[in-house]
């Protein structure tokens, strides 16, 4: 039922955004599709019915197919802003002229102010009114989000401008105008912990030397009145950290150096929930420098320690280091699970060379829970069970292979529940950036219920019905067992659980060629004890027969806890070549 409900979750969410309800991408008109967005010129066409304007006055915009070939499309988001200024908010705001196929929205808590899709259908015309709000910037341009399909759509595409009557006209800008001198070098570890704090990762890696090292190092003035920043590390788009009162992304404080066609820009952002960061032409940053040299963003700058509608630096904060890529000046999702420091830090405080990890407490556990109950508790479950029934011996009443077999299921069944819910409580819902393995773990641990509920309800072993239980026992073990291994190979590319490659998985296969190996082992040599009493027909050999089975009975225990005992032994290895990576990094 709990699968149930996020899968509903997750298709209302779907439903949600082919509706057009999109207003968390009203900033950077990004579609959330986890897609590229296309490079060439869009096959479609914006207009305008004026070219200039007045305080009030109502403009027609339209958008339609501009190709000789049948085209359409299904979703588009329009916004007006400033042209001296295209981050800024959007201006004015939008009346519809067909209900139908359009939406208003509110962005930047303006009602109507964009406008959008109301539904997923094929279109070729959109139309609707713009109306001009009463002191409007000197020159306002149009910018237009088109979705063709779900991966494929144009961004941002700068149309046709409109003028304020009497306003002297000025260039349309999609950055702020250039403030970032160039750093003459990279900067340095020296000092980190003695007279300013860092937050490396790798753990004390050096910028000035590796070029894989992501560095984050923060020093104040004397007085505590203002603080110094220096961030760099490899990067495709944009490099940013952030100050947070808890380990949760979200409501902080963030600064970003964006590579910007080669140029390297520097803004202050803040994020309102998990929403796309809001960014800002931070006039309250000073001396900044940047440079971008064989894939390394670099940038320096300051900012005086208290300052209106930021986070006050003489408290402390959680430290956020992210990654990813951009797209003309406008970031998208970090490529990986943010690095964050291990403990709270007063920016202002004494020198400190800070810890941090990119794996999240409940992450790991969830790791170390689901790799003990499929690699060891349901293995040795399934080996008592296979290779252990001779044994004659009680335990509370029971024989002790059952006891111990439904010992070590009833445990990798809890194990596996406690392990499934964690993830969701992280997440706080479903992770719609994980691919298959969540749903693959849905399967496994609704399989893992019902074959609980199989055994609770097994038939007595006289009853016509045990052959059925027994069969569909084993079938429903062994399909859960294969997708509980898939699913655990599938946790090695996750952002969250960042286990060492390539040896991790290499262990892991090891682990589970041993496993076959012996049970193979065991198959065989039961085979072959088995195929020396059916070759003797005499009552006489019969008898010898039996004898015989009852004499093997103590190598073949003996052989079975050799194999029981190196499974101990190489999981007690696995382990401790896991095991670690899960809980301290």
């Amino acid at each position: 039922m709990l699968c149930v409900y996020f899968l509903l979750a997750l298709i209302d969410s779907v439903r949600c955004y082919s509706s057009g309800k999109v207003s968390v991408a009203c900033g950077n008109m990004v579609p959330q599709h986890g897609y590229k967005p296309r490079q060439d010129s869009p096959p479609y066409r914006f207009s305008l019915d004026k070219s200039t304007f007045s305080p009030g006055d109502r403009i027609t915009v339209s958008l339609q197919t501009a190709s000789s070939r049948p085209i359409f499309f299904r979703g588009f988001l329009i916004e007006a802003r400033d042209a001296a200024n295209l981050n800024s908010p959007a201006v004015g705001f939008f009346k519809l002229t067909d209900s139908h196929e359009a939406r208003l929205l509110t962005c930047d808590h303006t009602q109507g102010s964009a406008l959008s899709h109301k539904g997923s259908s094929r279109k070729t015309y959109i139309q609707a009114v713009w109306v001009s709000p009463q002191n409007p910037p000197p020159v306002v341009q149009f910018l237009v989000t088109v979705v063709q399909e779900y991966k494929v759509y144009w961004v941002w595409t700068a149309d046709p401008v409109v003028s304020l009557r009497g306003a002297t006209p000025c260039l349309p800008t999609v950055a702020p105008a250039e403030t970032t001198t160039a750093l003459s070098s990279p900067f340095s570890s020296v000092g980190c912990g003695h007279s300013k704090s860092c937050l490396r990762d790798p753990v004390d890696c050096h910028p000035e030397s590796d070029p894989h090292c992501f560095f984050l190092s923060f020093t104040t003035d004397g007085s505590g009145h203002s603080g110094m920043f220096e961030l760099s590390g490899p990067a495709e788009g944009y490099l940013s950290f952030a100050l947070s009162l808890d380990k949760w992304m979200g409501n902080d404080d963030m600064y970003l150096c964006i590579n910007n066609g080669g140029r390297v820009t520097i803004s202050a952002a803040y994020s309102s929930g998990r929403t796309y960061p809001e960014l800002e032409a931070e006039d309250n940053l000073w001396g900044q420098t940047s440079r971008m040299a064989e894939g390394v963003i670099q940038c320096r700058f300051h900012r005086n320690s208290i300052l209106p509608n930021r986070f006050n630096l003489n408290q402390s904060y959680y430290i956020f280091l992210a990654h990813g890529r951009s797209h003309q000046g406008f970031i998208h999702r970090h490529e990986r699970q943010p690095l964050i420091s291990s403990s709270q830090k007063v920016i202002t405080g004494f020198p400190e060379d800070l810890r941090g990890s990119r794996s999240p407490l409940l992450i790991k556990i969830h790791g170390v829970l689901m790799l003990t109950a499929w690699m060891w508790t349901v293995n040795t479950a399934v080996f008592i069970a296979r290779h252990y029934k001779q044994l004659d011996a009680i335990l509370l009443g029971q024989r002790l292979w059952f006891q111990l077999h439904r010992t070590m299921m009833v445990l990798s069944v809890v194990l596996t529940g406690v392990a499934f819910i964690l993830p969701f409580i992280y997440r706080r819902g479903w992770s719609k950036s994980a691919g298959s393995h969540p749903y693959i773990g849905c399967a496994v641990i609704t399989l893992s219920v019902i074959q609980a509920g199989m055994a609770v309800l097994r038939p007595s072993p006289r009853s016509s019905r045990r052959i059925i239980f027994t069969r569909m026992h084993l079938a429903v073990g062994t399909i859960t067992q294969i997708l509980a291994v898939v699913c655990v190979f599938l946790a090695f590319n996750q952002q969250l659980l960042l286990l060492p490659s390539p040896w991790s998985p290499a262990v892991l296969a090891g682990w589970l060629l041993w496993i076959l190996l012996a049970d193979l082992l065991l198959l065989i040599h039961t085979y072959r004890i088995r195929s020396k009493g059916s070759s003797d027909t005499d009552e006489t050999d019969i008898i010898m027969m039996e004898r015989q089975q009852r004499e093997e009975v103590i190598p073949r225990t003996s052989l079975c806890s050799l194999v029981l005992f190196s499974s101990g032994f190489y999981f007690h290895l696995f382990l401790v070549c896991l095991i670690p990576h899960c809980c301290f990094f």
